[in-house]
């Protein structure tokens, strides 16, 4: 039983130290050692040219898998084209978007109720297109196989004469470019913004101008760069990346890595074709996503795909057949464009399965209820820091009994101690008689040597679920506790609650029973001190979690031990 404890002991300890050790090299630039080092865009390189952005081949619905072999539009036509594209903002009440006239595309997309990170005098920006950084949405229309080329993202709109600003009182705004007629047809492409939603509604009217039938398609893209979102933390892992949904596949990733090694041959590791589902580029606390459809029922079939555009640039996104338009005739698709804020409830209530995007890890199942209860005593309390201390607490609660007999057991392993010791001293040059010797005290005092760990170890999954929780929460975002702690979502500025932390874990450990291996009894030590690393960088949300929990913790074992008369031994 002791060569299992002191196993799991060394086990636990250098998997904490090389995990440390992979973060520190990621925080300063190095290769990870569990994975190829993240994609990085030189600085040279810029931001997309103009006609670099792939236009999708044609769907052939309902196929199964779209064609690896998407033709990249010619650069150096899109750039000698005579037209002079021009970017415009659209201002909302919670956005300001820039359009662009070539392609009617999405190039930035300013959060105005969303503080940055780094400079909280700056808002958040999703959608952008600078040196440093590349994310737009886009759409356009591609014919069926063979067809002649049609207006897409490369086309150059005209924007119709209208508002651009939401003014007050206002609640819609409506934005309309059209396009010249381009192989046959003239499309007409509306955004309509509403206020208090990060939800555009994206209209396509197709009129066929041609004097022959003709069969355009609809694509709806993500284009963006594969680095990680400025300022984000190398000492934990956050998903950043697309993202496909269909009701028989669920909520798949797609990691811009996956995207890279993809040979013309491979068949993508995610659902190609159904008649429902969604495509979205997802990064911690944001998303953005194409959904089809008015509604959330919308019924129509439709192709996904993701690939590589460029060095360093990935698309997602989705191909939508629209059959035969006669000429003269008109045909509309609906669509709407999220981009924002992680927001659960209202995500769940766009489409099915959008809440996802929200990453939770594989503990999904546990961490939405505890959402659910966090938000419950968020509205009680009014503090998103209390209301974390709040559900901490009802969870020591739920684990009272569990817990007491864990510390029971600590208590008695603590009592048996001295004569342990005493034992081991004694026998030291015999250690099959010790091994003998300690099994006969533990079946005198009628301790369990894991008794102390297996009431541990069945209430992990919910608080690795709670660690989940705080650390996808957007809600957590600038949400102040008290006094020096202003953002959950940000470190302790001062590291006061980590200090805290860190003397917590070592009274804990003071409090259970010492090892009788002298080289467990110093890892027992030196592991708090080496996890302790971690929380400094983390957020003061989770930190605050973990220090509740370790006060509540010590508060019990305390009283189990004084109960019980080992307090000191």
């Amino acid at each position: 039983m002791t060569e299992m404890r002191r196993t799991l002991l060394w086990v636990v300890f250098l998997m904490s130290v090389v995990l440390l050790w992979d973060a520190w090299n990621k925080h300063n630039g190095q290769p990870s050692m569990f994975g190829a080092s993240k994609v990085t865009q030189t600085a040279a390189s810029g931001p997309a040219p103009a006609g670099s952005a792939a236009v999708p081949a044609a769907a052939a619905l309902p196929s199964a898998a779209v064609t690896a072999a998407m033709p990249i539009a010619d650069a150096a036509a899109a750039t000698n084209a005579p037209p002079q594209s021009q970017k415009f903002e659209i201002t909302t009440d919670l956005v300001k978007a820039t359009v662009d006239t070539q392609g009617g595309s999405m190039v930035r997309l300013e959060l105005l109720k969303q503080a940055d990170h780094a400079d909280r005098n700056k808002n958040v920006v999703l959608f952008d297109e600078s040196p440093s950084r590349l994310y737009k949405a886009q759409t356009g229309l591609i014919a069926a196989q063979g067809g002649a080329a049609m207006p897409n993202h490369l086309t150059v709109f005209n924007l119709v004469p209208g508002d651009l600003t939401m003014k007050d009182g206002q609640d819609r705004l409506e934005v309309k470019l059209e396009s010249p007629e381009v192989g046959g047809i003239k499309l007409i492409k509306t955004y309509t913004f509403q206020r208090g939603s990060y939800v555009v509604a994206v209209k396509h009217d197709m009129l066929n101008v041609s004097t022959v039938p003709v069969t355009p398609q609809v694509y709806y893209q993500f284009v963006r760069d594969g680095n990680a979102p400025e300022g984000e933390s190398s000492f934990y892992f956050t998903f950043t990346g697309p993202a496909v949904y269909t009701d028989a596949a669920k909520f798949h990733k797609v990691e811009f890595k996956s995207i890279e090694k993809r040979t013309a041959t491979d068949k993508p590791d995610h659902d190609t074709a159904a008649d429902n589902g969604w495509v979205a580029m997802v990064q911690h606390y944001f998303a953005g996503a194409w959904l089809l459809g008015a509604t959330a029922d919308d019924k129509r079939p439709r192709e996904f795909f993701t690939r590589k555009v460029d060095t360093n640039q990935y698309s997602v996104g989705m191909i939508v057949p629209l059959g035969t338009l006669a000429p003269g005739a008109t045909q509309t698709l609906d669509a709407r464009l999220f981009a924002g804020p992680q927001e659960e409830d209202k995500l769940s209530q766009l489409a099915p399965g959008l809440e996802l995007v929200k990453d939770y890890g594989w503990l999904t199942v546990l961490s939405k209820p505890l959402f659910w209860l966090l938000t419950q005593l968020h509205k009680l309390i009014g503090n998103w820091g209390w209301a974390i201390v709040g559900l901490v607490f009802l969870l020591k609660i739920a684990f009272y009994w569990l817990n007491a007999t864990a510390y029971r057991s600590m208590a008695k392993m603590k009592a048996v101690n001295p004569r342990v010791m005493e034992m081991r001293e004694r026998l030291k040059d015999k250690p099959q008689q010790m091994q003998q010797e300690m099994m006969r005290i533990y079946r005198e005092e009628k301790v369990n040597p894991l008794g102390g760990c297996l009431p541990i170890f069945v209430q992990m999954p919910f608080f690795i679920a709670l660690y989940w929780v705080l650390l996808a929460s957007v809600e957590m975002r600038n949400a102040p506790w008290i006094g020096w702690i202003t953002d959950l979502s940000a470190k302790d500025p001062y590291f006061i609650l980590p200090i805290l932390m860190t003397g917590t874990s070592l009274l804990q450990t003071w409090l259970n029973p010492t090892p009788a291996d002298p080289m467990q009894a110093k890892m027992m030590w030196i592991m708090p001190l080496v996890f302790s690393v971690m929380f400094f960088v983390f957020p003061a949300g989770l930190v605050l979690y973990w220090l509740t929990n370790n006060i509540l913790s010590i508060a019990q074992q305390y009283m189990i031990n004084k109960q019980m008369g080992v307090i000191g031994k």
